[in-house]
């Protein structure tokens, strides 16, 4: 009796050690600890409360310590990714600062080659005086579009100055007295200047129309219908008096209905005018001397040099783009190689398990075979003293062919 009631209580302490049984009674017990805590702080017991707050400051200093390496894995995952997104922005930075390079030598030698051309075409205007005038008054009547500014011929103004806004032709001046001048607007009927029309350079007269507009005369046998490209209304430099490609306006397509009296629609509004530029031009020199020449072939030297300077960038950039594509080449490769050699290596240890397996059944066949011709010679029996089956000593007795 007392042997069966152990093994009962054996059987017994082996249940409850079981993994799964082993969890389930844990999670009873602490949902039983749970419930009967919670009873126990409602009574504001002062063991309870200690045992509350002893659990709540391991928790809280658990959860610190826990949550370190977290942080830690966090902020460097956090570093690693802003070391990514700056590496990328530097490399689309480094590729535009290439771009720009680029254009910027190629705006060189457009600027160098229209200043040299212009000069070679008798048509390169510099600025002689640029003065600053305020708008007085404003003259307007049915005949007369004009404004009075308070700059005069004390501030070297003369007759036939260019007077801008901004970089917009808004007229000439036409009266110069001591502290005073009297600007001409471009919408006065008595107005006419040389304006060549783009895309096409097509010149002609613009004339105002004593409104706030303009027209253009003398222009005949030009379709503007079927041209669907904004036109542009510039100086064309005829005359001498102001220097081609300041912008004036556009033509209004939509409105024009008589081909040789086209509109324009000035830029500026003449009745927004506050201060303005008033501009002397002057063409330059173009006499071929010897330190014209000397100046062109300098031109032409720069103009050399930054082509060059293009050129190299280019093939700069050319040869970047061929290395990276052979670094991209190189490590493909790179990677199908050790993709091959991982393969052979799997390969080779494969073989040489299966070599080793096959080593070792046919060594166990041999012994096999030894076994059933020369076992008798090395088996113990109860009348021999040799080696008992299965021994490594019976084994070498076997291949040895019973010689002891």
């Amino acid at each position: 009796m007392e042997i069966s009631r152990d093994d009962f209580v054996i059987a017994i302490r082996s249940a409850f050690l079981k993994k799964g049984t082993q969890q389930k009674f844990s999670l009873l017990g602490l949902i039983f600890f749970s419930i009967i805590f919670l009873i126990l702080g409602s009574y504001n017991f002062k063991v309870v409360n200690l045992v509350k707050i002893s659990i709540k400051e391991i928790v809280y200093r658990s959860s610190f310590i826990v949550s370190g390496p977290e942080k830690v894995i966090e902020d460097s995952f956090n570093r690693i990714n802003n070391h990514i997104n700056h590496y990328n922005n530097y490399q689309l930075i480094e590729k535009e600062l290439e771009k720009l390079k680029s254009k910027d030598l190629s705006k060189q030698i457009i600027s160098l080659e229209n200043i040299r051309y212009k000069k070679l075409v008798d048509d390169y205007f510099i600025k002689n005086n640029e003065i600053v005038a305020k708008v007085l008054i404003d003259r307007n009547s049915p005949f007369l579009r004009s404004v009075v500014l308070n700059k005069g011929s004390k501030n070297n103004i003369k007759l036939g100055m260019a007077v801008l806004d901004d970089e917009y032709l808004i007229g000439k001046i036409v009266e110069v007295n001591f502290f005073t001048s009297r600007v001409l607007l471009l919408s006065d009927i008595n107005s006419k200047i040389p304006v060549s029309v783009s895309p096409n350079d097509i010149q002609a007269i613009m004339s105002g129309d004593g409104k706030e507009n303009a027209t253009l005369q003398y222009i005949q046998g030009v379709d503007f219908e079927n041209n669907n490209d904004e036109k542009i209304v510039v100086t064309s430099g005829a005359g001498g008096l102001f220097k081609s490609g300041i912008l004036v306006g556009k033509i209004n397509a939509t409105e024009n209905t008589i081909m040789n009296s086209l509109r324009v629609d000035i830029y500026k509004d003449f009745t927004q005018l506050k201060y303005v530029k008033v501009i002397s031009f002057s063409k330059e020199a173009t006499v071929l001397d010897q330190a014209s020449k000397k100046e062109l072939k300098t031109m032409d030297d720069q103009i050399s040099e930054a082509t060059k300077k293009e050129e190299n960038l280019r093939i700069l950039l050319e040869e970047k783009k061929i290395a990276i594509e052979v670094r991209q080449n190189i490590e493909e490769e790179n990677n199908q190689l050790k993709n091959k050699l991982f393969n052979l290596q799997t390969k080779l240890a494969d073989l040489e398990r299966s070599a080793q397996v096959q080593k070792n059944q046919e060594e166990e066949m041999k012994f096999l075979r030894l076994n059933l011709l020369y076992g008798h010679k090395c088996r113990k029996t109860i009348f021999n003293k040799l080696y008992k089956v299965g021994t490594p000593k019976y084994r070498n007795c076997v291949l040895q062919k019973g010689k002891i």
